[in-house]
């Protein structure tokens, strides 16, 4: 494993080709995965490899950046298609058409930019990573992402759980724990609503529905984003504490292959 990789579980990612073919040179797409390293080479296989046709034959082609950390394909899928569609997205009506002498790549980055400032993607832990450093641009004073959303550089390393076993893991927890009292109501927390930290020793419990109002105590939001755990101050994003209730960090197996297709 190459050690300056970023290794994630439960990946769904929204990617973002450039072709280096001098054929087609400046040539762009943009396309969903769960794993971008075995995604790539089935692009630059072609069509018969389960590449898209629109990549097929026109290769080769890099995989220059991915934004990760959705909390399920269907929010991919969506961000997907808005990047792709940007003209007939209502969320980015406001955003100026590709102009005359714009390269494609450069009007992608300009439509990513305005995408991760409005809702509902501006609320989302995505994470913007730049698998090709030689590609990488600087985001527009005015238009850098949400402080939440990191910057990432180098490759991915997918690490995730198979469906069957993941539920089956997640059952037996709830089963076997003790019910316990909310640090914040102080009322009893059944498993099913139960929540805690992310920081090792940590020994916050509480209803889900509790730590998302203190968290939301100073927004209008349903869903919060970030906050400090109220019991060691720790700094964590809201969709990190959810993947862990959902079993996201236990019994991480690699593989090599998906459970979910890819779009073309």
């Amino acid at each position: 494993m190459n050690d300056d990789a970023y290794v994630i579980e439960r990946f769904y990612g929204v990617y973002l080709l450039y072709c280096t073919n001098p054929k087609y040179k400046g040539r762009t797409y943009i396309g969903y995965t769960v794993d971008p390293n075995r995604r790539i080479v089935q692009h630059n296989k072609g069509k018969r490899a389960g590449g898209a046709w629109r990549t097929s034959k026109r290769g080769p082609w890099e995989m220059v950046l991915i934004i990760h950390g959705f909390p399920s394909d269907i929010s991919a899928l969506r961000f997907e298609w808005a990047w792709q569609h940007p003209q007939r997205s209502r969320r980015l009506k406001h955003v100026q058409k590709k102009r005359t002498h714009e390269k494609m790549y450069d009007f992608c980055l300009r439509i990513l930019s305005e995408m991760l400032r409005v809702g509902p993607w501006n609320r989302l832990a995505l994470t913007i990573c730049w698998l090709k450093q030689e590609f990488a641009r600087e985001f527009p004073t005015d238009l850098c992402p949400p402080l939440h959303m990191p910057i990432a550089y180098g490759p991915v390393v997918i690490k995730k759980t198979g469906r069957a076993q993941g539920t089956a893991s997640q059952t037996s927890v709830q089963d076997d724990d003790p019910l316990c009292v909310c640090s914040l109501c102080y009322e009893v927390v059944q498993p099913s609503e139960k929540i805690t930290c992310l920081s090792p020793g940590c020994l916050l419990v509480a209803h889900v529905i509790c730590l998302a109002k203190r968290f939301l105590k100073k927004g209008n939001f349903i869903i919060p984003i970030e906050g400090h755990c109220p019991a060691c101050n720790t700094h964590v994003l809201w969709a990190d504490l959810v993947r862990k209730k959902r079993g996201c960090y236990k019994e991480l197996t690699t593989t090599s292959t998906d459970s979910h297709g890819d779009s073309d």
